[in-house]
């Protein structure tokens, strides 16, 4: 019969209940610690009979390591950062490492949560949300927090990131809407204070002023109602564009459903548009949309990598990495005659300006 008790079961009750030391309870609870399975087995049965589950945040008062990585995302609209957590999660999984998630305003500076986020001892934490300001930059550097941005550029030189070239890839779009002999283009922007927002309407209107073209540019904010706002001014005005892009896929696909379904526009005939993410819906048949794919498993990988070699060796050298970013071609754009190649069942546009 398991022993009824009130309060959390302490290892030293388990210990007396296995007639062990309570090093052997802890050395049981830690893995790779050693232990004989005789000794061990005898732990898990008490363990098991009194209901007792070791506190991972006590433990890492004696460790020094709490084996949490904080990670703040704020918008979950976005089907893109829903991917990314989940592909966080399991790599920290496989390392037996803990997420532990901190939703901020959409598109806010973090310093706000950063005192909920340093409660919890975290060992090192990931920003795919905000923007991180100097001062929080070297408060976890002084704090010997290592911190990684995810898809955000680093202002501070005592922060890592991880990106696709952002810049890069917003030029390839532009030269493919140019092969698609497009004449007016608009682009579509995300939050104001978002460093790959700006790096991607820079690299499109780069572009294009080199062929002396100007862009139409409108904010959406990532939000669906703005960006639909701003699609409804485009397709209404007296020279609408016959080519969009928007800055991410999110706001993408809604300025499809608007051109679509309140301006009658046949896509891509009369209009094409591009997005940036290859989140799930852009490879729908009912979307079918091109956009920059994003190698979110490579991203996660790099970032999590990167983390970890700060936080065993306790040396927070920055380093930015930056990973290509694929267009991948689907039926939302006109498509060129030249450039385009199939490459593992999927079609590419490779332009000289990557080469």
């Amino acid at each position: 019969m398991k022993r009824k008790t009130f309060g959390p079961v302490t290892s030293q009750q388990v210990a007396q209940h296995a007639g062990v030391s309570q090093s052997a309870v802890s050395r049981t609870f830690t893995p790779g610690a050693s232990i004989s399975p005789a000794t061990r087995e005898k732990v898990l049965q008490s363990a098991r009979e009194l209901g007792y589950r070791p506190n991972a945040l006590a433990r890492s008062l004696n460790t020094a390591r709490s084996r949490i990585v904080g990670v703040v995302i704020s918008c979950f609209d976005n089907p893109f950062y829903p991917h990314v957590l989940e592909a966080l999660g399991r790599e920290l999984d496989a390392l037996n490492y803990h997420l532990l998630l901190f939703v901020s305003d959409r598109d806010s500076n973090v310093d706000r949560i950063f005192d909920q986020i340093m409660q919890y001892r975290v060992d090192g934490i990931v920003l795919a949300s905000g923007a991180l300001s100097d001062a929080l930059s070297e408060e976890c550097h002084g704090a010997g927090i290592p911190v990684v941005l995810f898809n955000r550029t680093a202002e501070s030189e005592m922060a890592s990131s991880v990106n696709t070239d952002n810049r890069a890839a917003a030029r390839q779009i532009a030269e493919f809407l140019l092969a698609g002999e497009h004449q007016r283009f608009a682009c579509i922007t995300g939050a104001d204070n978002a460093s790959v927002n700006q790096l991607r309407l820079d690299g499109f209107r780069e572009a294009l002023r080199a062929r002396n073209i100007d862009v139409t540019v409108l904010a959406g904010q990532n939000d669906s109602e703005q960006t639909a706002q701003a699609a409804r001014q485009l397709f209404s005005s007296g020279t609408p564009p016959d080519a969009v892009f928007a800055v991410n896929d999110h706001m993408a696909l809604t300025v499809m459903d608007v051109a679509r379904y309140e301006f009658g526009l046949r896509i891509p005939q009369d209009v094409s548009v591009v997005g940036y993410d290859d989140v799930g819906p852009a490879g729908w048949p009912s979307y079918a949309l091109t956009s920059i794919c994003q190698p979110v498993e490579v991203m996660v990988q790099r970032t999590i990598g990167l983390l970890m070699q700060q936080i065993d060796s306790a040396v927070m050298a920055p380093e930015q990495i930056v990973i290509p970013g694929t267009l991948v071609v689907r039926h939302s754009a006109r498509r060129p005659r030249h450039g385009v190649v199939e490459e593992n069942g999927q079609l590419l546009f490779r332009s000289e300006e990557v080469e």
